[in-house]
């Protein structure tokens, strides 16, 4: 009998298991933007966003598209217009995403590619309105939802409603002044 109340105690006292998600914050010129990373539904991808985090690669990058009923993307241009180096791409995880319950919503951050589903490397981008046709379909890859922003949604609508133009090699689309991603932190 002994040996039956320390195993009972232990089952209604389960071990805590390890947090599913990581914060980051994005500071810029025009505020602070903190982001939940859900690598528990995208481990990949929050692997490698939080990878080149901690390597700084963000530092001094801009948001290089700001389209205002669609999102702002940034991450791989420097403020002269310089792409910067990048890692080999990242595994596309957004069906595996999408099947953990992440959308392209209003303040969810995803990650940019190419029309290859499998090109995305350090460029990302945070949806400022719900695009529900970025998601992963029966014809269509789409976009990997990774994280969500969970304060500074004021700064992003500063963001979003910039004036834009033509900037570098980009016919449009670039703030006419930029915004600059000073850097990105690790925040647990």
């Amino acid at each position: 009998m002994g040996l039956l109340a320390p195993v009972a105690s232990w089952a209604q006292n389960p071990a805590p298991t390890p947090a599913p998600t990581s914060k980051v914050r994005i500071t810029t010129s025009m505020g602070d933007i903190e982001a939940e990373l859900y690598a528990d539904k995208a481990p990949k991808t929050v692997a490698n966003f939080v990878q080149y985090v901690n390597d700084k690669h963000y530092d001094g990058t801009i948001f290089h598209r700001v389209i205002p009923g669609f999102m702002v993307q940034g991450g791989g241009y420097d403020a002269q217009y310089r792409e910067k180096k990048t890692r080999a791409p990242v595994a596309h995880e957004g069906r595996q995403a999408l099947a953990a319950g992440l959308k392209n919503t209003t303040g969810t951050l995803a990650m940019a590619r190419t029309n290859d589903p499998q090109s995305a490397t350090s460029q990302f981008f945070i949806n400022v309105v719900d695009n529900a046709f970025l998601d992963p379909s029966f014809q269509s890859f789409g976009y990997t939802v990774f994280g969500k922003v969970t304060s500074g949604m004021d700064v992003l609508q500063k963001i979003r409603n910039t004036p834009t133009g033509a900037g570098g090699p980009f016919p449009t689309d670039v703030p006419r002044t930029p915004v600059v991603i000073q850097t990105i932190t690790l925040l647990k």
